[in-house]
């Protein structure tokens, strides 16, 4: 009783130590946010608060049947999307691996085999002066074999934890590349279709400037105009016609890149893309919920804080190599020297035992794994906090953008009904005589520049639009749609 006293005393020791050492209990952190954003009354004015549109399948509020059309195509062909799916297996299988080392392993085995002795050896030698040597002899065995690791200190389960984080992880991860893509897709679509909204107004442009040359022209030859103003229209159609093939590259690039984002090869949707159509106009947008249902929505932040948890996990990990592993171990089988005695009574065999593994002077490793642990865990904390703040800024940014793109539209609408009313007094007064050709080539060229910076700002406040959707979350049910979740 002596001797079993203080084993059963250190292994009560060892159990209520290892009640403490799986890691520090992983909690949330706790934000302080804002209940609503800056921008939330601006975006509420703009439009009714019935008029408000879904957050999961936003695209479909611009009313654009081939942007809806994009959109489904890409989500469901974009290569981005199908490394991120590969991903989110890979970390599905590394949390079957971890759940497999919860439990026992098992294994069969058996073989035959043949010995021919040499006489030519010492032991052949001896043997064979013994009555009733035998130079063949056989073995014969069969058996299974099973072993488990106790997971008495929960390193296993931390880690399993921490895999389970992980896959979390990757599940939004995958998510926020599906939100990244959708907006990608409408955001080029709004670029392609405002570009060729551009290259028509500078077409147009460049007719009424090569019809001002030809009257100008005309007017040289019969001595009534100068070769000054000749040259100074001539100048001025060059300038227009050498803005073309900038946009139009601008153009290609667009539709390339669209291509891309489908999966495709550039070039295959051009022609499904020729025809120009209006810029899809923006739609109305809720904030309903402020930064606090941000933080439900985002994928990037829940794909943070899984990673926070995962790194947590990962201390309790660490900290169970202080303790030692116990292992139970078993053998059942039979063995013979013939394979008609393998399953006889006699030739049956067992074994079984309890292993124990303790990385008794490794401490000082065992500290240091800690360390890294407890390092990756603050900056994983640091990462979620950044996170946050930068899906803050995302929905910031996006709104006021929104918001100054359509004033900016407002404003540059009303600048050209008045500048394209100048131009055809320019004109008039220049063909009467009573203004110079300066003053005529002034007035077009505002014009154009108010007509192009128009179709920016309205292009800037879809983008702006979809922007918002993006980073508010949309695009998907929400943190409850993840696995585990």
């Amino acid at each position: 009783m002596s001797t079993r006293r203080p084993l059963l005393a250190s292994s009560a020791a060892l159990l209520l130590l290892g009640g403490c050492a799986t890691g520090p209990a992983y909690r949330q952190p706790d934000l302080s946010l804002p209940t609503t954003f800056t921008t939330s009354e601006a975006v509420a004015a703009r439009t009714a608060p019935e008029a408000s549109v879904d957050l999961v399948e936003w695209w479909h509020s611009f009313n654009d049947p081939l942007l809806t059309s994009l959109i489904e195509r890409a989500v469901a062909q974009n290569l981005d999307l199908k490394q991120a799916e590969a991903r989110v297996l890979q970390a599905r299988a590394a949390l079957r691996f971890s759940n497999a080392e919860m439990l026992p392993t098992g294994a069969a085995s058996g073989q035959a085999g043949i010995n021919y002795q040499s006489l030519e050896t010492p032991i052949g030698q001896v043997a064979s002066a013994f009555p009733g040597f035998d130079r063949s002899t056989g073995a014969y065995e069969a058996g299974l074999s099973a072993s488990w690791e106790i997971d008495l200190f929960g390193g296993n389960d931390a880690a399993r934890d921490a895999a389970r984080a992980d896959w979390q992880a990757s599940e939004a991860g995958a998510v926020a590349a599906r939100l990244a893509v959708i907006a990608q897709t409408a955001d080029t679509y709004v670029t392609i279709r405002a570009l060729q909204e551009r290259l028509a107004i500078v077409r147009a442009q460049e007719a009424v400037q090569a019809n001002l040359v030809r009257l100008v022209a005309l007017q040289f030859e019969r001595g009534v105009a100068a070769e000054l103003q000749l040259r100074q229209a001539e100048g001025a159609l060059g300038q227009v016609r050498a803005a073309i093939p900038a946009l139009e590259n601008q153009l290609d690039t667009a539709m390339n890149a669209l291509d891309v984002l489908l999966g495709l090869l550039p070039g295959t949707t051009r022609a499904e893309l020729s025809a120009p159509q209006p810029i899809p106009t923006p739609p109305a947008i809720t904030t309903a919920g402020g930064p606090a249902a941000l933080m439900r929505r985002r994928p990037d932040i829940i794909a943070a804080e899984r990673s926070l948890a995962a790194s947590n996990a990962r201390i309790g990990a660490a900290t169970a190599e202080y303790y030692p592993k116990f292992s139970l171990n078993g053998l059942i089988g039979t063995a013979a020297t013939t394979s008609g005695a393998l399953f006889g009574g006699n030739a049956v065999q067992g074994s079984g035992f309890l292993g124990l593994r303790w990385r008794l002077f490794d401490f000082g490793r065992i500290d240091a794994e800690i360390k890294l642990a407890e390092g990756r865990n603050a900056e994983a904390l640091a990462a979620y906090r950044q996170t946050v703040l930068r899906a803050s800024e995302d929905v910031e940014n996006a709104l006021s953008l929104l918001l100054r793109q359509e004033a900016q539209a407002e404003a540059l609408s009303a600048a050209e009904a008045s500048l394209a009313r100048a131009q055809t007094s320019s004109e008039a007064a220049y063909n009467a005589g009573f203004v110079s050709l300066i003053e005529v080539l002034d007035a077009d060229r505002r014009l154009l520049e108010t007509r192009d910076g128009l179709v920016q700002a309205r292009a800037g406040a879809s983008r702006g639009a979809i922007a918002a959707f993006r980073a508010l979350g949309g695009g998907w049910e929400g943190a409850g749609a993840l696995a585990g979740g």
